[in-house]
């Protein structure tokens, strides 16, 4: 009857709960590493081979404890429940505090893998006597492994984009507590320090439990000042936060803290991103692609021309696209351009739409973040813009995003070489964004692409781009001009390391 009892379902939920709120919190501050620090391959990389290697630490120190095994315990799980739970919030916080942010991850990592590792031992070393130990390590671990696959699937299924971050991590850290908890319960313990436990279990609980309810406000607060602007609009999607700021003057949007456009030098970038496009194709198109650009900026500009019949936007995060349908703040920026019949939003991965799409079209815009990550990264290969060659055939043409040229001048040249070996004519453009500094674009067409040296007229009046400011788009300062650059492919992505890089000697 007492080994039943030791293998209660109870008990055995109580071993997935651990296993799954360890994984959690590493995937929590690998996910937050690739947020703050970019290079999302790196960054999993290091998280997950120091959380292993703490683990391992945790795993032999564990058989320096002797002695109350259960109180060591719940010790390590409340311990776990705060370090964890914490992590997040505390992360954020580093951030937004523009504190050391790389010195609070690895530390926080170290520790939590520590305590994970010193459970499982410690739990099983309190069952060994009651069970038959080769069943007792096998269910242990078999449940162990279980636990960690739930948390993989659901972390961002359900856990991100229903939770968030930081909720997520303190959720998980009550769990802690609540095994805590339940553990006094279901194994033997004296009754001089069983309540002295359940009371800091209690305290825990209570600290976390407030940490969730605050946590709108606090995240409210310290996103008003990091931005510098009151918050007008914030949301969590699967992929990133998204927060909209709004002053007197300006609107911004920042994507996992980064700015991704402001309101009063927007018109620059995106005037440049369309309609020089438009001019060198020399008629206006009918049927027209954006990859990229959930905004609806981009598509706002395209809709300038009436000729226009079709715009296919292609952009991953159906919460951006959303946002900027529904929105009133988010629509009064793109003038309600994805809401327009002739737009069709399709929330899915541009590299594989372009893999099966079999239509052409007149125009392509592709207007992608960064290359900071591999996962965007791809969208800046080769086989990318060989695919992106077939849509836009001998007679349409194509302009893409392509960094600074001046910030991250081979970055810039690797893109316009890439693009030219995918048998594109290259056109290079930039321009100056008040909010960016120098920024970068590649028009890419067929072998008789040439600079536009006018603007289509059924375009209207722009606010910055005229007739006489076409030729300066064109022509790039010493500081800026082209240097040797390689081919990006998909099987190695240099971009990403080399934009990674240019970058981060601008920021030190």
């Amino acid at each position: 009857m007492v080994e039943r009892r030791f293998v209660s379902p109870t008990l055995l939920a109580c071993v997935v709960i651990i296993a799954t709120s360890g994984i959690v919190y590493e995937l929590i501050a690998a996910t937050m590493a690739s947020y703050v620090l970019g290079d999302s391959v790196a960054q999993f990389s290091f998280v997950i081979g120091l959380y292993l290697f703490a683990m391992g630490i945790g795993s032999y120190a564990s058989r320096f404890i002797e002695h109350a095994l259960l109180d060591r315990f719940v010790e390590i799980e409340l311990a776990l429940a705060l370090v964890g739970g914490l992590s997040a919030p505390c992360l954020f916080l580093v951030y937004t505090a523009q504190g050391a942010f790389r010195g609070a991850l690895y530390s926080i990592v170290v520790l939590v893998g520590t305590l994970v590792g010193i459970e499982i031992p410690l739990l099983i070393r309190l069952l060994e006597f009651r069970l038959n130990l080769k069943e007792l390590v096998a269910r242990v671990l078999s449940l162990d492994y279980v636990g960690a696959l739930f948390a993989s699937l659901l972390f961002p299924l359900v856990f991100v984009p229903k939770l968030g971050l930081q909720r997520t991590s303190m959720a998980f850290g009550i769990l802690n507590a609540l095994v805590a908890v339940i553990s006094t319960f279901l194994l033997p313990i004296t009754h001089a320090r069983i309540w002295r436990l359940r009371a800091s279990c209690c305290v825990v609980i209570a600290i976390l439990a407030v940490g969730i309810a605050s946590f709108e406000r606090i995240t409210t607060h310290r996103e008003a000042t990091y931005f510098g602007a009151p918050i007008a609009f914030a949301a969590q999607s699967p992929y990133q936060r998204i927060v909209m700021t709004q002053s007197p003057r300006t609107t911004r949007l920042f994507l996992n803290g980064n700015l991704q456009f402001s309101s009063d030098d927007e018109h620059r970038y995106h005037e440049v991103l369309v309609h020089p496009a438009v001019s060198a194709l020399g008629r206006e198109p009918k049927s027209v692609l954006i990859l990229g650009g959930g905004d609806g900026l981009a598509a706002r500009e395209v809709l300038r021309y009436p000729k226009v019949e079709q715009v296919l936007l292609i952009d991953l995060d159906q919460e951006v696209t959303r946002i900027f349908r529904e929105v009133p703040l988010a629509r009064t920026l793109n003038r309600d351009a994805l809401r327009d019949a002739r737009v069709t939003i399709m929330n899915e991965d541009a590299f594989g739409f372009l893999e099966r799409c079999r239509d052409s079209f007149d125009l392509a815009i592709v207007d992608f973040p960064d290359p900071g990550n591999y996962a965007v990264g791809k969208l800046y290969t080769l086989t990318f813009y060989q695919r992106l060659r077939e849509r836009v055939g001998v007679r349409g043409l194509a302009v893409i995003q392509a960094t600074s040229p001046y910030f991250a001048r081979k970055s810039f040249w690797t893109i316009a070489e890439t693009v030219a070996a995918a048998d594109f004519r290259v056109v290079p453009m930039h321009v100056h964004v008040p909010s960016f500094g120098e920024w970068g674009f590649i028009l890419a067409g067929a072998e008789g692409l040439r600079e536009p040296r006018t603007l289509i007229p059924s375009v209207g009046e722009l606010r910055f781009l005229t007739n006489e400011a076409l030729p300066a788009l064109f022509s790039f300062p010493r500081d800026m001009e082209r240097v040797p650059a390689i081919v990006n492919r998909l099987n190695d992505q240099q971009l990403v390391s080399t934009y990674t890089n240019e970058w981060e000697e601008w920021q030190n």
